[in-house]
């Protein structure tokens, strides 16, 4: 007999079905479709912190959850006895203007309190880093120690693993509730939520991503002009992301995605002659505000809620996975107000 059911085998649901069993229960999760198989199955997986300032509740939590990452995903490791792909190499931004020079200062400073001491956010000149760079005019980058990455695909079966090994289950299709249930569905549950309250709670934004064969994995993660180029522990990296918030088909790749990569391989010259491996599209949660939705579910009034990761779910993850099994278990609430319905 489980003591927790979730719905939703993606990262949120499984972190919190984690967090759940090691606190001594059993949970059931439900997936109608398939590990990762909604915006979870995504290729990128950067780990990246909000810049240090204009700081709010969101950004706080993130870089708690940051803190936490190292720790969090090697306990699942040695459960499972599967790699995550946990990378800690920071990142590597460029700097193409006086604006963007100015700005950059500033966070230096912004890091130092807001970082609390645990990481930097510097200026680099990019000589130490070869020709792993992408372009800048001014020759300049940011490079933040606080970032890393994970490999989305093998963090969810890593996941899975660990809960499965721990004597808890994972059914695709259709089961009965037990216990406490959790609902982490995904856009499909927003939009359900938006008609049952008659006001809009989020939507969904389509994302392409595609993997390339490159191995750069002792080097950090890039980010120019809104692309991501992230190293994985496998000898590949991946490059996003379109964010569409208008589209026809979910799932589909077309020419955003053509267009992205040829901005990559632009800023990113030493990508250019790497093969493409595989493309990904799907739909991710975006709530209200672009703000994770914890707590009650507002439609199942005894069941609660965790949605809303959208583009940064794997980096909020560790965090909100603790404290809703602290919430759901022994309703401690440590849940942000303005996270909640």
């Amino acid at each position: 007999m489980a003591d927790v059911t979730i719905y939703g085998a993606g990262i949120f649901g499984l972190s919190i079905g984690w967090s759940c069993v090691t606190r001594g229960v059993k949970v059931r999760i439900i997936e109608k479709s398939g590990i990762g198989f909604g915006s979870s199955g995504s290729l990128v997986g950067a780990l990246s912190p909000h810049t240090p300032d204009n700081w709010n509740t969101k950004k706080q939590f993130q870089f708690e959850s940051l803190m936490m990452s190292k720790k969090y995903w090697t306990n699942v490791e040695y459960k499972s006895g599967r790699s995550t792909g946990f990378l800690s190499l920071g990142r590597l931004q460029s700097i193409q203007d006086q604006r963007q020079m100015a700005l950059a200062n500033e966070r230096v400073e912004g890091a130092k309190t807001r970082w609390e001491g645990n990481a930097v956010w510097s200026i680099v000149d990019g000589c130490k880093f070869g020709e792993w760079k992408p372009l800048s005019k001014t020759g300049l980058y940011i490079y933040d120690n606080l970032s890393a990455s994970i490999t989305p695909s093998a963090t969810l079966f890593a996941l899975a693993e660990a809960i499965i090994k721990s004597g808890s289950e994972i059914i695709i299709g259709d089961a009965a509730e037990q216990g406490k249930v959790l609902y982490a569905t995904g856009y499909e549950d927003l939009k359900k939520i938006s008609r049952g309250l008659s006001q809009p709670m989020g939507s969904g934004v389509k994302g392409q991503a595609l993997i390339v064969g490159y191995d750069a994995s002792d080097l950090p993660q890039l980010s120019v002009n809104g692309i991501h180029v992230v190293p994985h522990q496998d000898g590949t990296v991946a490059i996003g992301s379109t964010n569409e918030k208008f589209f026809v088909d979910a799932n589909t790749n077309d020419f955003l995605l053509d267009d992205l990569y040829q901005k990559a391989i632009i800023n990113v010259p030493i990508l250019k002659p790497a093969r493409i491996i595989s493309r990904w599209a799907g739909v991710r949660p975006s709530a209200r505000k672009r703000l994770p939705i914890l707590g009650k579910h507002p439609l199942h009034k005894e069941a609660y809620i965790a949605n809303g990761g959208f583009k940064i779910g794997f980096s909020l993850a560790p965090k909100i996975a603790e404290i809703m099994a602290d919430y759901i278990l022994y309703d401690i609430d440590n849940i942000p107000r303005t996270f909640k319905v």
